[in-house]
């Protein structure tokens, strides 16, 4: 790739429970394309173990809407109907573009669809359980949530799943070397075709 060359965007989505932040940190490890995770900001509080800066901008609800109100995010969303907000940061996403970086926003189907509005040529991959059957026995067998919340993530996954269709590429993450390995193999096309460019 040419020194200037302007980095790519690539969306990764797929519904709760797929393993996508799993199937992401394999990537990142094994790729030699120069990936950046970018890192989601949100309302909602932080989670055990959870880091600010790491695994989100932990932002107030205040303090959201005013990013928001001056056009901050690429894409922001309230997600599950909590009154929680998430979003990707334009300062998350232009510099390291800028700088010949390819960044990766694992995102839900509303954003994705805002950032392929913005970005047509953005690599997008969705993440396949293979069938609800299967996300509803992950979930489930996850142990950490109420019967209520299993519910919605999975009348949300039927949603996401009807959307798959519109990402350039899917894989079925229904064996983790195989997917990780796919993932990689589809980058790396990218990544030649940029070379020869």
């Amino acid at each position: 790739m040419a020194e200037n060359a302007r980095g790519k965007l690539v969306v990764v989505s797929g519904p709760s429970g797929v393993g996508k932040s799993t199937l992401l940190a394999r990537v990142l490890r094994q790729t030699e394309v120069p990936l950046v995770m970018s890192v989601s900001a949100t309302t909602r509080p932080p989670r055990p173990g959870e880091r600010d800066g790491v695994d989100y901008h932990f932002l107030s609800k205040e303090a959201f809407a005013a990013l928001r109100g001056r056009g901050e995010f690429l894409e922001c969303f309230e997600v599950f109907g909590k009154g929680d907000w998430y979003g990707t940061l334009n300062s998350e996403v232009t510099p390291g573009l800028d700088q010949g970086k390819w960044i990766v926003l694992e995102i839900d189907v509303n954003g994705a669809a805002v950032v392929q509005a913005r970005y047509p040529e953005a690599i997008t991959i969705f993440i396949h359980p293979g069938s609800v059957e299967e996300l509803e026995r992950r979930l489930r067998g996850r142990g950490t949530e109420e019967e209520s919340v299993v519910a919605r993530r999975l009348a949300r996954a039927r949603d996401e799943l009807a959307s798959a269709g519109q990402y350039r590429h899917q894989v079925i993450n229904d064996d983790l070397d195989r997917a990780v390995g796919e993932v990689c193999d589809i980058l790396k096309r990218y990544a030649d075709a940029a070379q020869r460019d």
